[in-house]
């Protein structure tokens, strides 16, 4: 498994432990990484990125998913889904280093491996929607 696939599952992870336990996401991250005997520097350090980079703009992230999800609440959506899409926005919204065709194809298979039956297309969809409305063709903004 490639290294940024590794991170991003390891973000998805640390986002759930935070959600369900109530933690800030650093402290998450604290914890989860405390679990491990071994880290792979780089995969850490692009799982920080990925985690930090979400909780210093949660809240707009957060606006951008309620803006793109017609019809559902966040606080309604599948705790894994909800991450996902986090994980798909911050890298939209926030990375020039990662073409959005790569975010989305990520987030889709992650949705794939931790979501349920439906999670890949309702992450699709919207991830999609963000990339064609608010980035556009022409690239990142």
């Amino acid at each position: 498994m490639r290294k940024r696939t590794q991170s991003r599952e390891s973000a998805l992870k640390i986002l759930y432990q935070a959600e369900l336990t109530r933690r800030e996401i650093h402290v998450a991250a604290e914890y989860f990484w405390g679990e491990f005997e071994e880290i792979d520097q780089q995969v850490k350090t692009f799982t920080d990125r990925i985690t930090s980079g979400i909780e210093k703009n949660f809240q707009q992230i957060d606006e951008k998913i309620s803006q793109h999800a017609t019809n559902w609440q966040l606080k309604r959506m599948a705790v894994i889904d909800r991450n996902v899409l986090r994980i798909g926005v911050f890298e939209l919204l926030y990375t020039t280093d990662i073409p959005p065709k790569v975010t989305i194809n990520e987030a889709v298979e992650l949705a794939k491996k931790y979501g349920d039956l439906e999670s890949s297309k309702f992450v699709n969809g919207i991830l999609d929607k963000i990339h064609k409305i608010d980035i556009g063709p022409e690239g990142k903004k």
